[in-house]
């Protein structure tokens, strides 16, 4: 009797994995248009085409070769010192880095150039979860072990792993409570993905238990990536510009906002120049093709850093919808408001450890779900705020004093110094697997 479960369970997997099978495979030709629509709108670029199709941007090189998988910007960025790792344990190693975004194509290509043995690494976008481009991937690449990052779960893409033996690790893996009641629809599913991971990592002891819940029969190690990264890196010649630029002025920053912030945004900065004239907000949306919308809803004339406009001594807002140059405005040491976090958005919060490293103030709105264990570790250097009125409250004394804003900072810093020694771990892990 006690087997029955365990027989149903896989019975009820199979069923489900190959309902999803069929689904994506009748689905293909719909997803050829959906992506040739997504080119239209700046979601995909020429090059991704092909390669979202199972198709390769290279010859593979011989020997050894460490796939890894990052959906977007936070998780590109996340493996990064991992990815350091693996090319200074071996030298003779090849790294292909997948994404499955733009932006994350970008960010990588960007902060490609200052990783030492950069010319062993190999970028593409990921193949959509489709039966036949997953295999052309996987048989093209052929590599030794593959790690998906946080919340990446394919299922036909993991079962192609499986059944071509290749150990798959989940690096960082994170489960919130409301995926993990999706899944419940589909659980024997998840609990077949989880089970087939050869190594587990979870970012927090929440996100263990729910992955555990979810099937992962065990976790074996709890540490946040974001935990060791550098702080994010910028062009000195271009921080000189922007402080001749803003001389003077008090400066704040609202990093990676999202759509349903920026009116709480636009009104802060305005009570803020009642008390501060010349006070300036520098609006940095998560996607920068948001830009134009927000200048709809900002004064007529308000400056778009993508235009290439700069922001006059009248201008009290500067939209800054760029990408790649986070780094750039965390350097200067300006108070940070993390966005993805006020009421009016869909919230789950964006990294603090990266505006805390480069010795920013910061402060965030409540809705943090998805990065609670970052915001726990610097939790005596962040102010949380909901209104316009509670943002000017925190900023105005902060701008008016450079000291009361450096004590700040280096607080923050204090709390976020980065652990190297945790991308060291998880590469040797890494290189073991695929060494098995």
């Amino acid at each position: 009797m006690s087997r029955r479960p365990a027989i149903r369970g896989r019975l009820c997997a199979a069923v489900l994995g190959a309902g999803w099978h069929g689904l994506s495979v009748l689905l293909a030709p719909v997803l050829r248009v959906n992506l040739r629509r997504r080119l239209a709108r700046g979601k995909e670029t020429q090059a991704s085409l092909p390669q979202r199709q199972g198709l390769a941007s290279r010859p593979r090189p011989a020997g050894a070769l460490v796939w890894l998988h990052a959906a977007s910007v936070g998780e590109t960025v996340a493996i990064l010192p991992v990815l350091e790792a693996l090319l200074r344990a071996n030298p003779a190693l090849h790294v292909l880095v997948t994404t499955g975004t733009v932006t994350g194509n970008v960010i990588l290509h960007d902060r490609l150039p200052a990783i030492v043995g950069q010319e062993r690494i190999i970028t593409q976008f990921a193949p959509l979860d489709v039966p036949r481009w997953d295999a052309r991937f996987l048989d093209y690449w052929r590599p030794d072990v593959g790690a998906l990052v946080e919340s990446e779960l394919w299922p036909n893409l993991i079962a192609a792993c499986h059944a071509r033996h290749m150990p798959l690790a989940l690096l960082n893996g994170r489960m919130s409570d409301r995926s993990l009641a999706s899944w419940r629809r589909a659980g024997c599913l998840l609990a077949r993905m989880l089970s087939t991971f050869a190594w587990v990592m979870a970012r927090s002891t929440e996100d263990a238990v729910r992955l555990q819940q979810g099937g992962a029969p065990r976790i074996d190690l709890i540490a946040d990536l974001k935990d060791a990264a550098p702080p994010l890196p910028h062009d000195p010649a271009a921080l000189a510009e922007l402080q001749t630029l803003l001389a003077g002025r008090p400066v704040w920053v609202a990093a990676s906002t999202h759509e349903g912030e920026d009116a709480t945004i636009i009104a802060a900065s305005a009570l803020v120049r009642q008390m501060l004239p010349d006070a300036l907000t520098l609006l940095i949306p998560r996607h920068p093709e948001r830009g134009a919308d927000i200048a709809a809803h900002a004064s007529p004339g308000t400056p778009r850093r993508a235009l290439g406009q700069a922001p006059t001594a009248q201008d009290g807002l500067w939209i800054c919808d760029t990408l790649g140059e986070m780094g750039l405005f965390f350097a200067s040491g300006a108070p940070v408001l993390m966005g993805n976090s006020l009421p009016g958005c869909t919230g789950g919060g964006h990294n603090p450890l990266e505006p805390a490293r480069a010795g920013c103030p910061v402060a965030s709105g409540p809705r943090i779900g998805n990065f609670r264990q970052a915001y726990a570790r610097i939790a005596d250097s962040v102010q949380f705020v909901e209104t316009p009125h509670d943002i000017a409250r925190w900023l105005i004394p902060l701008l008016q004093s450079p000291e009361a804003r450096l004590k700040a900072g280096a607080g923050a810093r204090q709390h976020a110094l980065p652990d190297p020694a945790l991308a060291r771990k998880i590469a040797s892990t890494l290189l073991a697997l695929g060494q098995n």
